[in-house]
């Protein structure tokens, strides 16, 4: 066995765990049954997929087939099933998948709650990020995620027809948080080692298929009661010839985390730690004009942004949910772009209509707007994720109400979830990736789907 020099595997294998002879890639449901991918293995030329109701005793049905994928139909809607992948003497693990419809264009990725494929990592898809590589394609990542688990592996797709249909490409690990990002046409990924663990940058000269080791850029503490490095999939931001980013220190074991952002000149070596810098810690002061009453979680989960006063903001998620108000708020910090180590500055308070959840915010120059898409909140849904909506300023102060892009308020807001939303602006449409919880998900937060979405025309919808 030789020593590690590479962020990427197909599949990442665990010393002592079964990842199975024959790796399941990728699980796809819909109404009446699945799509399933694998890797082919030596002597594969014919594969038998067996499927049968999950823990039933009644021998289970076989399909036979010369490609490593295959698409079952005819089964019952909403029930949960088991698969197994063979050749000769080779299998694959025991899968898991639930039939049914999910909200979306196309799922990218599917994991059963109870599948413990991944569990050396966790057992639910968090963090959805999307990119449009120069040579065309669209890829896609997301981490496998589980409470006090160890959180580090990222699985990455691709899809080379306009996101109609999605395949596999590799596992990094380790991997957590991630945002993948192109840069003067290399292929990137930032993220973190695992919850609060150390910021890493990686890139890849092949489109994602193939990756070097990882650059630590900040280490962290790795645990998830111990401060560290917190960061989400937000955009890279070229601001006066520097790339920015944000990020948090802290946890929320200890209460809660203090504000950063990171940057890099825009023509230097991204993959050498040296050219970082990374602004003084700032912990949130409700003491700030306008801040909501009572005891706050503070800032999180930032996204840098260009006012329209030409000047560089970081928009923080803002926890709210125990104050008064409870919900519509989020707080404006500004760098020193001249200081990149400096700490930020309190700008404002903002009105935002999804401030409990991830969010972005991107400028359109067609339009001159600015444009997010939020699990959206207001007076007769102030909490919860199963609205999420596109909504629209011209002044980074007031918002409005677009369009309900996914509206399940019928559903129990404890078990359905749209959140996270990693999303792109190319030509007329939207692109996004959504962490989504539905069908049958542990719960609202704990998604088992990551889905894809194209939103056509959407400036027709902002007239």
């Amino acid at each position: 066995m030789k020593g590690a020099s590479s962020w990427g595997y197909r599949p990442y294998r665990p010393l002592e765990f079964d990842v199975g002879d024959i790796y399941v890639c990728r699980i796809a449901p819909f109404s009446n049954g699945f799509e399933a991918e694998w890797l082919p293995v030596e002597g594969g030329d014919s594969y038998t997929v067996s499927f049968g109701l999950k823990g039933s005793a009644t021998p289970r049905a076989t399909v036979v087939t010369n490609c490593p994928s295959v698409r079952i139909e005819g089964l019952t809607e909403g029930r949960d099933y088991e698969f197994m992948v063979t050749a000769g003497e080779q299998k694959s693990r025991l899968r898991l998948v639930r039939t049914g419809t999910v909200p979306g264009d196309c799922v990218v990725q599917y994991l059963h709650p109870d599948d413990r494929a991944y569990s050396f990592s966790g057992q639910y898809l968090c963090s959805p990020s999307i990119v449009r590589h120069p040579d065309g394609f669209l890829l896609a990542s997301m981490d496998v995620y589980k409470a006090k688990a160890p959180q580090n592996l990222t699985l990455l797709f691709r899809s080379d027809d306009e996101g109609e249909s999605w395949h596999y490409v590799t596992d990094l690990y380790p991997c957590f948080w991630g945002k993948l990002f192109v840069h003067r046409g290399r292929l990137y990924m930032l993220a973190v080692s695992t919850e609060y663990g150390d910021l890493l940058i990686g890139s890849s000269e092949d489109g994602g298929n193939t990756w070097g080791s990882p650059t630590v850029l900040l280490r962290g503490s790795g645990r998830f009661d111990a401060p560290g490095v917190h960061k989400n999939p937000q955009k890279i931001l070229t601001f006066q010839g520097r790339l920015w980013t944000s990020l948090e220190w802290g946890c929320w074991h200890r209460g809660g985390h203090s504000i950063m952002c990171a940057s890099v000149a825009e023509d230097a070596d991204l993959l050498c730690a040296q050219n970082w810098s990374f602004t003084a810690p700032v912990p949130y002061d409700s003491a700030w004009p306008g801040t909501a009453k009572g005891k706050s979680g503070g800032c999180l989960e930032g996204c840098m942004t260009i006012g329209p006063d030409g000047r560089l903001y970081n928009v923080l998620r803002y926890e709210i949910g125990a104050c008064k108000p409870s919900f519509g708020k989020v707080i404006l910090m500004q760098p020193d772009v001249h200081n990149p180590e400096a700490p930020l500055r309190f700008a404002r308070v903002m009105d935002f209509p999804g401030n409990h959840s991830k969010f972005e915010i991107h400028f359109d120059p067609v339009t001159g707007c600015y444009l997010s898409i939020v699990s959206y909140l207001d007076n007769e849904h102030p909490t919860g994720r199963n609205l999420l909506s596109l909504i629209v300023s011209r002044d980074l102060e007031h918002w409005s109400l677009v369009k309900h892009i996914f509206d399940y308020r019928h559903l129990p807001e404890k078990q359905v979830g749209f959140q996270y939303v990693n999303f792109l602006v190319e030509g007329e449409d939207i692109l996004l990736l959504c962490r989504t919880a539905f069908n049958g998900a542990a719960n609202f937060h704990d998604a088992n789907f990551s889905t894809f979405t194209r939103i056509r025309d959407f400036r027709q919808l902002l007239r």
